[in-house]
């Protein structure tokens, strides 16, 4: 499911502020695109690499916000992998998030939406293949016992945590669907270390494990 994607494409790559998205690597999301600036962008993302830079904007962002306002400098590339242009030159797009990366510059105004430099924030501390494998199994085994409380969704939630056969994979797809506190998100986006991030991920649905009782609905 993961992709390589290459460095030299975050050059000059368009971002998205948002205030309330954080887009993890495996994530889809759609988005419904309005503001002439971001049609113009999403126009532009189109012809070219279709990557797009999706950044939290920080709080007290609203006085500022048809400017530049200050937004987290860890953020998700993602690439639109699908599109539709409506008659009135709005857009409705999905995409999927790639990778964690660091915004390392703001390029000089130059058109009516952002563009920045960014560079991959590649994976820190990287613990033996072993412990990884010992973490995934474990991530597994609390999603299915949680998909069998739920009433909705459980099947759903056994594969998701097998799309991606990778460690750090199920723990990013897992995490896109289950945080919904963007905060938790932005924090998870920010995790350097691949065990620290599956931990993350096991001590989340371990809380949803005692927090959701006996029954309950996922993704319904």
């Amino acid at each position: 499911m993961s992709e390589q994607l290459d460095e030299s494409l975050l050059g000059a790559v368009a971002m998205f502020p948002l205030p309330n998205v954080v887009l993890l690597p495996g994530s889809l999301l759609p988005l419904h695109i309005f503001e002439p600036r971001y049609r113009h962008m999403t126009q532009d993302a189109l012809a070219g690499s279709r990557l797009l830079a999706l950044a939290r904007l920080r709080p007290g962002y609203e006085p500022q916000y048809h400017d530049r306002p200050a937004v987290y400098p860890t953020i998700g590339i993602g690439r639109i992998i699908a599109s539709d242009e409506l008659k009135d030159g709005r857009y409705n797009i999905l995409v999927r998030g790639l990778v964690r990366a660091e915004l390392t510059e703001e390029l000089p105004p130059g058109q009516a939406y952002r563009l920045i430099r960014a560079r991959l924030l590649a994976d820190a501390n990287p613990p033996d293949p072993a412990v990884l494998t010992a973490l995934h199994q474990k991530l597994i085994m609390l999603s299915d016992q949680l998909s069998m409380v739920l009433d909705q969704g459980g099947e759903q939630l056994r594969e998701l945590v097998r799309t991606d056969g990778s460690p750090n994979g199920c723990a990013d797809v897992l995490c896109s669907a289950l945080l919904t506190d963007l905060d938790e998100r932005q924090r998870f986006l920010e995790m350097a270390d691949p065990a620290e991030r599956i931990a993350f991920a096991i001590q989340h649905v371990g809380r949803l494990l005692t927090e959701l009782g006996p029954r309950s609905t996922f993704m319904s």
